[in-house]
C-alpha cells in the first residue's frame, strides 16, 4: 500500500509537458483545481475528465503510475462518496430505509465528489512527475518574487526550498516506513488483522525509528548543503534560467480554451 504512493517522484519521460516552464505548470495546477470545482454539469465534468486524461497521455507517464496514487487513497474516496450519498438531497427517491434516503441527486453528488478527488490527485501527481525539484523550486520562487519588494526575498527562497524538499522526501520516507514495517513483521508484528487499537499500537515501534531516521536525513542534507556553500540569500545565481518560449504560449492558450469550454458547458446546462 505504501509503495503505491508516488506523489513527489519525478518520472523522466522527455515529453513536451516536461519541457514546459514550471511557472506555467504551477499556475495551471492552481487554475485546474479551481475549475474542477467550477465544473458541475455532466457535460462540463466529462469535458474536464477528458482534458485531464489527455494531459496525462501527453506526459508519456504510464497510466498505471497515476492510478497507484488512487489505489492508496481509495478508502478516502469511498468514504467521501458514501457520506455525500447519505446526506445530499434532491431528485427522485431511489432507496428509503429508516432514516436513510438515497436519491438520484445524492448519487450524482457522490459520483461528482469522487471524480473531483481523483482528478485532484491526478493533476497534483502530474506536476511532480514532470518537474524536477530544482525547477519546481525555481518556479515557486519566481512566482513569489513580488514579495521581494517588501524585503521578503530570502524568505521566499527558503519557503520554496522547504516545499520542494518536503515533496522530494515523501517517497524516501515511504520507503523507509515500508522497510521498518517489514522488519517488524519479521519479528512477529501484525499490522493487517486485529482491532483498530491493536493495529495502532503495533505502529508505535515504527514511529520512533522513523522519526530518528528523518532527523538523521535532515541533518545529513543540511551538512551537504553547507559543504557546498549554500546560503539561500538573494544573490544566488542559476545555471539554467527560466524562459517563457513558444511552446509555453501554445500550452497557455490551450489551457485558456479548456477553461473557457468548462464555463460554456456549465452555462449551456442551465438552459
Amino acid at each position: 500500500m505504501l509503495k503505491d504512493i508516488t506523489v513527489g517522484q519525478y518520472y523522466p519521460s522527455g515529453s513536451v509537458v516536461h519541457k514546459l516552464d514550471p511557472r506555467l505548470k504551477i499556475l495551471a495546477l492552481i487554475a485546474t483545481i479551481v475549475f474542477i470545482f467550477i465544473a458541475k454539469s455532466p457535460l462540463a465534468v466529462t469535458f474536464t475528465v477528458l482534458s485531464v486524461i489527455s494531459f496525462m497521455i501527453a506526459t508519456k507517464v504510464p497510466v498505471k503510475v497515476y492510478f497507484k496514487n488512487l489505489k492508496s487513497i481509495l478508502p478516502v474516496i469511498l468514504l467521501t462518496a458514501v457520506l455525500n450519498m447519505l446526506y445530499a438531497t434532491g431528485g427522485k427517491t431511489l432507496v428509503h430505509f429508516w432514516t436513510i434516503t438515497i436519491t438520484t441527486g445524492s448519487v450524482s453528488r457522490a459520483v461528482l465528489m469522487a471524480v473531483r478527488i481523483m482528478l485532484l490527485i491526478m493533476i497534483s501527481a502530474m506536476l511532480t512527475y514532470t518537474t524536477t525539484p530544482t525547477f519546481l523550486t525555481d518556479g515557486i520562487e519566481k512566482l513569489l518574487s513580488f514579495l521581494k519588494v517588501v524585503g521578503l526575498g530570502g524568505a521566499v527562497h527558503t519557503m520554496a526550498m522547504m516545499m520542494t524538499i518536503a515533496l522530494r522526501f515523501i517517497p524516501t520516507l515511504i520507503d523507509e516506513t515500508d522497510k521498518l514495517m517489514n522488519a517488524q513483521r519479521a519479528r512477529g508484528a501484525n499490522f493487517d488483522t486485529g482491532s483498530l487499537f491493536s493495529r495502532v499500537r503495533a505502529l508505535i515501534p515504527i514511529l520512533i525509528p522513523l522519526l530518528i531516521s528523518a532527523v538523521r536525513r535532515a541533518f545529513d542534507l543540511s551538512e551537504a548543503m553547507e559543504s557546498r556553500c549554500y546560503t539561500g540569500d538573494n544573490k544566488r545565481t542559476r545555471m539554467k534560467q527560466l524562459k517563457f518560449c513558444k511552446r509555453d504560449l501554445i500550452a497557455a492558450i490551450l489551457l485558456v480554451v479548456i477553461y473557457s469550454g468548462i464555463i460554456v458547458l456549465n452555462y449551456i446546462s442551465l438552459f
